[in-house]
């Protein structure tokens, strides 16, 4: 069974950085797509960024050119480097992988934005 733990998150100043890391452990093979979703209190679980093994990444516009995110296959990590945070980037973010049909979540690690 494939796990997905989250770590790195906390409070932050707004116009500050976090960095979350996402591992993946129980599996012999590489995640096809890995991700990081948030949600709000009230929202909708929503996508902030994903990769896939090979590389190519999709950003929400709300995260485009503050949010980068990137893999280790050889680990079966995936990061999320988070600068210029903002209060409405406060959330539970959430790892999910991809392996064909499948898919995991992590429980996610909360980011708070605030003075």
């Amino acid at each position: 069974q494939v796990q997905l733990v989250e770590s790195g998150g906390g409070l932050v100043q707004p116009g500050g950085s976090l960095r979350l890391s996402c591992a993946a452990s129980g599996s012999s093979f590489s995640l096809n797509t890995m991700g990081w979703y948030r949600q709000a209190p009230g929202n909708q679980r929503e996508l902030v960024a994903t990769i896939t093994r090979t590389g190519t990444i999709n950003y929400s516009d709300s995260v485009k050119g503050r949010f980068t995110i990137s893999r280790d296959n050889a680990k079966n990590t995936v990061y999320l480097q988070m600068n210029s945070l903002k209060p409405e980037d406060t959330a539970v973010y959430y790892c999910k992988g991809t392996y064909g049909f499948s898919n995991w979540w992590g429980l996610g690690t909360q980011v708070t934005v605030s003075s």
